[in-house]
């Protein structure tokens, strides 16, 4: 069994290779690419039994990928994407799972995968049109963003708008909030799932833990090793670019 993981994030990778190890036991051998461009070197040279794919790659799209490359192998697609994209999914055979997913939804998945290829010349494959479509419904105009965030605090239940946030952090199993005005507030989401949820002309990633809203940007700086230096509304702290991010940020925050 021959498998190609498109995953950005590594303990996202992590968790599929975990599961994927236990459900196949010894007869799996595991490719790994974190963006396109990696992705497109490893499709030209092998040919997967299955792929397993996060939407969004480090430097683009995955619908770019596989509209590039003629993919004749079965996609389960791993995405924090809302319930939006789920109808296409269905409505062209093409299986999913939701983040965050359990051991038990991939198993489903991937029973589903060999119930597919177990029957005659019914080998799953997806056409170029159905990424078409996907990435037409993933485009601004028609997506569907988070527009605030619902956080339990001691004396209730509270509404945040995602308008009003400066600076969204990792911290475990949750993300720690910084509103313009300083006060710290607790989602229950990964960082990676809001990554996909929140408006991308507003909000960037600008490193593995931190995503920063461009509207509260307050002034920016060089750093070393090609980093950008930003301080924020509300944050007494300055943020730092990535290296791998900051040739990408410098490019969103003229647009």
């Amino acid at each position: 069994m021959h498998i190609l993981i498109l995953e950005d994030e590594i303990p996202a990778y992590e968790k599929l290779e975990l599961y994927l190890t236990e459900y196949f036991e010894s007869h799996l051998t595991l490719d790994w690419s974190r963006s396109v461009n990696e992705a497109t070197v490893l499709l030209s040279k092998h040919q997967y039994d299955l792929i397993l794919s996060d939407i969004q790659l480090l430097d683009g799209n995955a619908f770019d990928l596989f509209d590039q490359i003629p993919i004749s192998s079965p996609i389960i697609f791993c995405t924090a994407y809302d319930t939006f994209l789920l109808d296409a999914f269905k409505t062209n055979g093409i299986a999913y799972i939701l983040k965050p997913y359990s051991k038990e939804e991939l198993s489903e998945a991937l029973r589903k995968y060999e119930t597919l290829i177990a029957l005659p010349k019914n080998t799953p494959s997806v056409g170029k049109n159905v990424f078409k479509e996907l990435k037409e419904l993933m485009t601004p105009e028609k997506r569907q963003f988070l527009k605030r965030f619902v956080i339990k605090k001691g004396n209730g239940i509270k509404l945040i708008d995602t308008s009003t946030i400066s600076l969204i952090e990792a911290y475990g199993d949750f993300c720690k909030i910084t509103d313009t005005k300083g006060n710290i507030h607790r989602a229950t989401q990964k960082i990676g799932t809001l990554t996909d949820q929140l408006d991308p002309k507003v909000f960037f990633r600008i490193n593995r833990s931190q995503m920063v809203n461009i509207n509260h940007i307050k002034a920016m700086d060089s750093h070393s090793k090609n980093r950008l230096l930003i301080i924020l509304d509300g944050v007494e702290q300055s943020v730092i670019t990535s290296s791998s991010t900051t040739s990408a940020f410098r490019k969103w925050v003229q647009f």
